[in-house]
């Protein structure tokens, strides 16, 4: 299998995109798409690009070459305030949330940019689609459990209504249970039509639940396919799984 983009109904596509930091190069000629509600992974070991990649998809890390579009939209260069209105939105490592806010208020931040009247209400949706947030409203982001913190970093960046979510290591640091019950969380969002890319060092985790997927490897794809064919590929099976 090769590291080609698949072809059709793109909601957002990267080509031939290079990138890093100060004058050390992170990726080469990474190529990719997301059709609309689709859900895809990048997999990979630590160090191979992985968050790199979602931080100049998002605005984050400047772009040395190629391209990044969304709905025939050029974003390439664009700062992050720009891309996430656009509908492209990360939830990242680490959840980084305003630690000495609470969870309503870092819902409310997610939503900075909108000027339209339907805040409160999607406040409230996100309280259906987490119901522990609920009992946590009041509470302090940072005296929370890490996996309340996750949901949390998910709900705020819902609360900018994108239609992809970038997703860059859910599962690190958290407990297998907690691991199950945010990918039951992904589901329901994916349910309701938002495009996925996830980012994750646990691949039976990002394969089991995307439908296509990417290795990338210090700083290249080196497989891609669907994501059922490369959970029974005997590389993937050897450098990630243990199989």
């Amino acid at each position: 299998m090769t590291a080609t983009a698949h072809a059709t109904g793109e909601a957002l596509r990267v080509e031939h995109l290079s990138a890093g930091y100060g004058d050390t190069q992170v990726l080469w000629d990474i190529s990719f798409d997301i059709a609309p509600g689709e859900i895809v992974a990048i997999i990979g070991s630590n160090g191979a690009g992985k968050s790199t990649l979602l931080g100049a998809i998002s605005g984050l890390v400047k772009t040395w070459s190629g391209s990044v579009t969304y709905a025939g939209n050029d974003l390439t260069g664009r700062h992050a305030d720009r891309i996430v209105s656009a509908g492209i939105v990360q939830v990242p490592q680490g959840r980084r949330l305003f630690g000495s806010m609470t969870v309503e208020e870092n819902l409310l931040m997610g939503a900075y940019l909108r000027r339209d009247n339907e805040v409160k209400s999607d406040v409230a949706k996100m309280l259906v689609l987490l119901p522990r947030l609920r009992e946590r409203f009041s509470f302090l982001a940072g005296h929370l459990s890490g996996g309340e913190q996750q949901q949390v970093a998910i709900a705020r960046a819902l609360m900018s209504r994108p239609k992809v979510l970038l997703i860059d290591e859910m599962s690190l640091g958290l407990a297998p249970v907690l691991v199950d019950q945010l990918l039951e969380i992904i589901k329901a969002i994916h349910a309701t039509g938002v495009a996925i890319l996830m980012v994750e060092q646990d691949v039976q985790t990002a394969l089991e639940i995307s439908s296509r997927a990417y290795v990338l490897e210090t700083g290249h794809f080196t497989l891609a396919g669907p994501s059922s064919e490369l959970l029974d590929d005997p590389k993937v099976k050897k450098a990630y799984l243990g199989v």
